[in-house]
């Protein structure tokens, strides 16, 4: 059933924005120094010819995306190479409607075709379907800032029975067994409005992050911002930390934790969460990390929020149970959480929670927010270190999902100079103060990025279509 506020898309533009860390983010087995941000703009029109630009932007963050022994490089390249196949895609989809229902549509019928035929290209291994999701992402993003644009509306108050063709029940299944109905039920009606415009924010303690004065080497940058754990939790009254860990060497794993618990105990930090990116095979091995806390430093054991990723992102080829870890804390997916079918085979693994991205498209992130709200799952909303405009789309996905606590936000930490433009205009947004991020800013139609008052020359097109 068409609608007049139905559109569809008449032009797409791609752009690769490059950013340099100030120090180095390790992602299990390798390292981040550098990203490539992929920012896309596009035109849509609906039935009576009115147009409206939006933007969407996500780091394509390869070592996150793609572990793998290939090169960064030739990784690097075929993400990128994707996008610009992306663009002509999208620039040529036909289909009329909302994006929610545009996004649903082109993950379902154009994605995975277009990921087999990219890879069919190459002699090295495929690119991973969550690579694929991180690509279209931005294009998704600026499908509903458009359709926001072109409707005089914020992209959250779009998701209702007014603008929808379809509710619920048209996208999602329930668990087999529940007695969960998605019939009459819209994405608003899982969503917490008014939004609030305060948030607390979880940093990041990277596996090469430097906690005590004894390990500074005297290369670090003098560029006026923490080097040390404990200034940032100073500079910015923080009170959640995250802790990325090995996955493959427990007993580092273990001393990091308590290391790093001991130090948010000095400061006055309450919070803390394991994150060990899909390294891990056995559940055992998370289980005995987390009793020793409990026997040797039950405080620091306590301050453990949730558990997040330990396994393989992969659900269908590692059915692994993990009911034992959740019956100690909650557990998260992230890597694993590609869609809502996937956090339907989480749970039934074993897996309470899900940490939603914008970086696997705002469609995607809706519907698996409303699959698991529906069945009781907890919420979160973690970063891709996103800078720029891409931390806009990631905030208000937080502030509207109704998360266990606050959101990730880490592109302050390694590469803030990135953001300058953007800071200028929403400066709660790129600093954390008081342990908290200030959305107050964020006004306007589509995703209120205010784009008319950011300085940003971008560089020249990437493509066109």
């Amino acid at each position: 059933m068409s609608r007049p506020t139905d559109i569809h898309t008449v032009h797409s533009e791609l752009y690769f924005l490059p950013v340099e860390t100030r120090v180095p983010l390790k992602f299990g087995a390798e390292t981040l120094t550098s990203v490539t941000c992929a920012r896309a703009c596009i035109t849509v029109a609906d039935s009576r010819g009115k147009t409206a630009q939006g933007w969407g932007e996500t780091p394509l963050s390869v070592q996150w995306v793609w572990p793998s022994a290939l090169t960064y490089e030739s990784r690097h390249e075929r993400l990128k190479e994707f996008c610009i196949r992306l663009n002509k895609a999208w620039a040529n989809f036909s289909d009329e409607g909302h994006p929610l229902e545009l996004g649903h549509l082109f993950q379902a019928d154009v994605l995975p075709a277009l990921t087999d035929q990219h890879n069919s290209k190459y002699d090295a291994e495929a690119m991973p379907y969550l690579a694929a999701l991180v690509c279209c992402s931005p294009f998704d993003l600026a499908l509903y800032d458009a359709y926001g644009k072109l409707h005089g509306k914020p992209v959250y108050e779009t998701l209702t029975a007014e603008f929808l063709s379809h509710d619920l029940d048209h996208y999602l299944e329930p668990a087999s067994g529940s007695d969960t109905n998605f019939k009459n039920l819209f994405p608003a009606d899982f969503l917490v409005t008014p939004r609030p415009d305060s948030l607390p924010a979880w940093h990041l303690v990277g596996g090469l992050d430097l906690l005590s004065e004894e390990e500074l080497t005297g290369a670090e940058p003098e560029d006026g911002h923490p080097v040390l754990l404990p200034d940032w939790i100073k500079r910015d009254g923080l009170d959640c930390l995250k802790i990325k860990l090995r996955g493959i060497d427990q007993e580092w794993d273990y001393k990091r934790t308590v290391e790093v618990g001991n130090i948010a105990i000095a400061q006055g930090v309450n919070w803390l969460t394991t994150d060990f990116n899909c390294t891990v095979s056995d559940p055992e091995y998370v289980n005995e990390i987390l009793d020793r806390l409990v026997l040797e430093h039950p405080r620091v054991y306590g301050m453990v929020l949730y558990v997040e990723q330990p396994f393989p992102y992969d659900l269908e080829t590692n059915r692994i149970d993990v009911h034992s870890v959740s019956a100690r804390k909650p557990l998260f997916m992230d890597e694993s959480a590609h869609d809502w079918q996937m956090v339907r085979l989480g749970r039934s693994l074993g897996w309470t929670g899900v940490a939603l991205k914008t970086c696997k498209t705002q469609t995607g992130a809706i519907l698996s927010l409303c699959w698991a709200k529906a069945h009781g799952m907890t919420l979160m909303v973690q970063d891709l270190t996103n800078p720029m405009l891409a931390q806009i789309p990631h905030l208000l996905l937080a502030a509207h999902a109704g998360t266990i606590m606050g959101v990730e936000t880490n592109s302050m930490q390694f590469y803030p100079a990135a953001s300058a433009a953007e800071e200028k205009v929403h400066p709660g947004l790129y600093q954390r103060r008081e342990g908290r991020l200030d959305l107050s800013t964020i006004t306007g139609n589509g995703f209120g990025y205010r784009l008319d008052e950011v300085e940003r020359e971008l560089p020249e097109s990437a493509a066109s279509a």
